[in-house]
């Protein structure tokens, strides 16, 4: 007798797959020139889709189709954190795409598709929903970067970020492959098992291993897998930038929680090791290159690269307090880059972009609140106290020292003082430089508001931290 399967923990990522093609459908029929009915409508998807996710929150674990999807509090505080991103990233996105006339349907319906490929990469538990996950996240990037046609720049960076991506694809599919074939398991939880009955891992075990890492490195960005990061940040439409510095870097977190810890768990030392190379270059590439960067944006991405080694510490620790840790560091950095990335918005307009350090000279004669709020984003991505951003990278630095990597957080320690100049260069422009535009700065109010709460969560996260911190420590009890 057929069984029906239980559907309801898959029910929020249903409804944003529903709710994706009725805003595609509507956005033909009832669309106007400013999208608000497309607009209001994503934003409301997402908001329902949050909703429905927060109410399963400190639920029971379960696992189903053939172990294929898990639905517990990791995936669930991931998904939330993604849903909070990509709203967050719509409203940034709103009046830069209509000023720069690439305000379409389409936007917002590739905004929904990769989101929901995001959710079903925090929850996949086996090879095959994993792959899928991320080909559903990773197609409509692409689109998102490309979509303002008449910038030669942003084609370009499509096309080499179109490139980049299907070279980690491919890598990520044939560690998958390699694995499968030693294992003969696609499920992550059968798959530990027969990697620990193993009698010693075979030459194929460990070359899955590198393939998967070196595929994991290319879609964080991570040195020496990096080289895309700095072309496609620049090059891509601001707010698309925004959101991919944010939402996919969370579920990148999960894709590692799931295949690292849970279904590589039996050659942990294989990939530490590799991991520890990562981190180690990714601080030291990513802080000394920015130093030498005057676009805002292209030394945002090389702070990237560097967040990304700071994050990788507490991967690399192989403990519930370091994953825990690196959890926490993740959602800080991503709600610091809607903010330094969401500044550029707020001062950008039509044919300006004010994406170069010189653009934000005497921002504070101009409009010191706006300053303020810059000045608290950049400190918190400086990891200074009491900002947000000095919370997680203290977290991830002492779960590396409790496993003995002492050497190595020292090392992070002496980076971060590195990748505090080129912060502070930017605060000195703003307050000590006289400003070369006089205009007064024009945004809605939404802009305003959300640019301001984006600023102040800096400083007021930082002032409260266990709260966030709580959170994931939960999400590995």
């Amino acid at each position: 007798m057929f069984e029906t399967p239980n559907l309801m923990p898959l029910m929020p990522e249903i409804f944003l797959l529903v709710m994706a093609c009725v805003v595609m459908i509507a956005d033909l029929f009832f669309a106007d020139n400013s999208r608000r009915l497309t607009y209001w409508m994503t934003q409301a998807s997402l908001a329902a889709t949050f909703v429905w996710v927060a109410r399963g929150l400190s639920g029971e674990t379960i696992s189903l189709y053939h172990h294929a999807f898990v639905s517990d509090d990791l995936g669930r505080i991931l998904k939330l954190g993604i849903l909070l991103a990509a709203m967050t990233s719509l409203v940034y996105a709103r009046d830069y795409i209509a000023l720069r006339k690439f305000l379409k349907g389409e936007y917002f319906m590739l905004a929904m598709f990769a989101v929901l490929g995001m959710m079903v990469m925090v929850s996949a538990h086996s090879l095959l929903t994993i792959y899928l996950g991320l080909e559903l996240l990773s197609l409509p990037l692409y689109a998102m970067v490309a979509m303002e046609r008449d910038n030669p720049k942003a084609a370009e960076a499509a096309m080499k970020y179109f490139v980049m991506g299907a070279m980690a694809s491919g890598f990520l599919l044939y560690g998958m492959s390699l694995l499968y074939g030693a294992t003969g398991e696609l499920g992550l939880t059968a798959f530990a098992q027969a990697l620990a009955t193993m009698d010693q891992h075979t030459l194929m075990v460990n070359f899955g291993v590198v393939f998967i890492v070196a595929g994991l490195a290319f879609k964080l960005g991570a040195v020496p897998f990096h080289m895309w990061i700095p072309d496609v940040y620049q090059g891509a439409p601001t707010p698309v930038t925004l959101f991919i510095g944010s939402a996919p870097k969370i579920a990148a977190f999960g894709m590692i929680m799931r295949l690292l810890v849970e279904g590589l768990s039996g050659v942990i030392a294989q990939w530490q090791e590799l991991i520890f190379i990562l981190a180690a270059l990714s601080m030291a590439v990513g802080n000394v290159v920015a130093i030498a960067q005057t676009n805002l944006k292209r030394m945002l991405a090389y702070s990237a690269i560097s967040h990304m080694g700071y994050f990788l510490l507490g991967i690399l620790s192989g403990t519930q307090e370091g994953y825990a840790a690196s959890m926490y560091y993740i959602l800080v950095y991503a709600l610091m880059t809607l903010a330094s990335f969401g500044m550029i918005v707020f001062l950008s307009r039509a044919g300006f972009e004010s994406d170069n350090i010189e653009d934000f000279k005497g921002l504070a004669k101009r409009s010191p609140w706006y300053a303020a709020m810059m000045l608290f984003t950049l400190m918190s991505l400086a990891g200074v106290p009491p900002f947000v951003g000095f919370w997680p990278k203290l977290q991830v630095i002492l779960a590396a020292v409790h496993q003995g990597y002492v050497g190595l957080a020292v090392f992070a320690v002496i980076f971060s003082l590195v990748g505090a100049y080129y912060y502070l260069r930017v605060a000195k422009v703003m307050y000590f430089d006289e400003p070369v535009i006089t205009e007064r700065i024009e945004a809605r109010s939404g802009l305003r508001l959300i640019t301001t709460a984006n600023g102040l969560l800096m400083l007021l996260l930082g002032l409260v931290p266990g709260w966030l911190l709580g959170y994931c420590m939960q999400a590995f009890a």
